[in-house]
């Protein structure tokens, strides 16, 4: 069974969420992926893979995804700009602070993200998935 991802990117990082998405299809397309509704628009169109999408950031997408984390259903990737003020930002330290409450693997940049999506890949050495019992 496949793992859900949510993916967020703040206007500022898009460019650089883009690229990785792209150097990372082949592996983001083993996960459901949901999305904020731009970020989710930029991986259908740019990235060519199939993607929930959600309520922008500002119009309660964070929040959809913090909801989401709070109750197991996600993991996230979430390339924030940590260099300007977003109007939503209480929605988005709601989503930061519900994945620290419950343990939910939380990336904010490049480097988080890629161990995140190797770590949570069915792909990777070692793993056992559903129908490979031990």
């Amino acid at each position: 069974m496949a793992r859900h991802l949510a993916l967020i990117a703040h206007d500022n990082k898009k460019v650089d969420f883009v690229a990785w998405a792209t150097y990372n299809r082949e592996t983001l397309a083993q996960f459901n992926l949901v999305a904020t509704r731009h970020t989710a628009r930029l991986v259908r169109d740019k990235v060519g893979l199939e993607i929930d999408e959600l309520l922008s950031g500002p119009e309660g997408g964070d929040a959809q995804i913090a909801a989401l984390a709070a109750t197991g259903a996600v993991d996230v990737v979430f390339f924030v700009d940590p260099l300007w003020a977003q109007p939503h930002d209480p929605d988005i330290r709601a989503l930061l602070r519900v994945c620290n409450v419950h343990n939910v693997p939380l990336a904010t940049n490049l480097g988080t993200a890629d161990l995140i999506i190797s770590a949570l890949s069915p792909q990777v050495a070692g793993h056992r998935g559903p129908e490979d019992p031990a």
